[in-house]
């Protein structure tokens, strides 16, 4: 069956490059906009416009450059933060000394902030502290001395900076988390379907063949216990296996990247809904009855596969556990919103703890072939099972596509 990669990014990180470019367009406009508003204060308002030129076409022309981790470099982020520190130093040129005394703001105002956040995204909270540093003796550098004004502002930044680059490094920690426990998700369900497929198949062939060797023995009966040892090997290996390490994003901006592997949906997929009774009907016989409605019961053709699966392997473990001459009882019920489908049969119960005990001993028959089938659908599979009174499974599943399609359905796994 063909497969392909499905690939999820998630990212936090994204919308703050946005709002950073936002907030340097914003500031940008601010600035100047101070500057228009006292330009007949400025002792040099030429060298003001010139600065001013420059920063408006710097802003506009790195957009770009603030759209994710990857396009803001390393020299992009010294030149921007070279940018605002020769505006502040460039402040007590241009502006009157009096002003500059006063507390005027810097020709760059609050959109020096926006470079310094630019490190905190980029590089978390060492990055934001070194450049509020800088910042900060540029803007003593300007007023002379450690006014009151200026260390308020200096120290607002600093705090505000590295606790933005503090949050950042902690949700880049907890998206490359959530990744992994995806991940982890996909290929333990990926795990547990070949489980089922194994089980179905493979697992039980090996038991048949421990069985008839120990009955007919001689060669017969070594062969028997390889295919036991091999039985035992290949139940452990499938009810562990290994997770494969989760990947990160060759773009930082793009947050942690979880890949898994399905079967193509176009492979996969029918012209229509797949009615269940035809997948049921080969199960009747002379020990098993089939009560089924007169009218099609219509299932996702990968969902009513699952289903005759799952019943499949409840009539197995009728044979098996019950005896060769256990009569079965299969009803299919179509509820407006799900398929109810219920295999009963008479044999002589499932003693209190069994499963537990089999699955255990990695026998998951019970857990992976019908309950982990029925799960992988949203739906249910509930068991029911009185010593000397026989065994009923009720297996439910819900006709809505989508949700029996989504893995993390509402399913209810008794």
């Amino acid at each position: 069956m063909a497969r392909r990669e499905r690939v999820m990014r998630m990212s936090v990180e994204q919308p703050m490059w946005r709002a950073l470019a936002g907030y340097r367009v914003l500031t940008m406009m601010y600035a100047v906009g101070l500057f228009a508003a006292a330009h007949e204060e400025f002792a040099r308002p030429w060298l003001a416009v010139a600065y001013f030129a420059v920063l408006v076409v710097w802003t506009l022309a790195t957009l770009p450059k603030v759209a994710s981790a990857a396009a803001c470099t390393k020299p992009f982020l010294t030149a921007d933060l070279t940018l605002a520190l020769t505006g502040i130093l460039l402040t007590p040129v241009a502006d009157a000394a009096e002003r500059v005394h006063a507390g005027g703001p810097t020709l760059p105002s609050i959109w020096t902030a926006g470079s310094v956040l630019a490190f905190a995204i980029k590089g978390g909270w060492r990055w934001a502290a070194l450049a509020s540093t800088l910042v900060a003796v540029a803007n003593l550098i300007e007023r002379g001395g450690p006014a009151r004004d200026t260390v308020h502002n200096v120290i607002l930044v600093w705090v505000a900076s590295i606790a933005i680059g503090y949050v950042v490094e902690v949700a880049r920690a907890s998206e490359r988390t959530l990744a992994r426990a995806l991940e982890i998700e996909a290929a333990t369900r990926e795990r547990e379907r070949l489980a089922r497929d194994i089980h179905d198949s493979v697992l039980q062939v090996l038991a048949m063949v421990q069985r008839r060797g120990a009955v007919i023995g001689g060669e017969a009966a070594e062969l028997g216990r390889l295919a036991g040892e091999q039985e035992v090997a290949l139940r452990t290996l499938v009810s562990g296996g290994l997770v494969p390490v989760s990947r990160a994003s060759e773009d930082a901006a793009q947050g942690a990247v979880v890949r898994a592997v399905d079967r193509d949906e176009d492979e996969t997929a029918d012209d229509g809904p797949a009615d269940l009774r035809a997948l049921l009907a080969p199960h009747a016989g002379a020990l098993v009855s089939l009560a089924e409605p007169g009218a099609p019961v219509l299932l996702a053709p990968a969902a009513a596969r699952e289903v005759a699966a799952a019943v499949g392997a409840a009539l197995d473990n009728v044979r098996r556990h019950a005896g060769a001459r256990a009569r079965a009882w299969i009803l299919v019920e179509d509820e407006p919103d799900e398929v109810v489908v219920t295999v009963r049969d008479d044999g002589p119960g499932i003693p209190e703890g069994r499963l537990a005990q089999a699955e255990g001993e990695g026998r998951l028959g019970v857990a992976l072939s019908i309950r982990g089938r029925l799960r992988d659908l949203g739906g249910s599979a509930e068991l029911v099972s009185v010593p000397g009174q026989g065994t009923e499974v009720e297996l439910r599943v819900p006709k809505d596509k989508r949700e029996a399609n989504d893995p993390r359905g509402k399913a209810e796994q008794r």
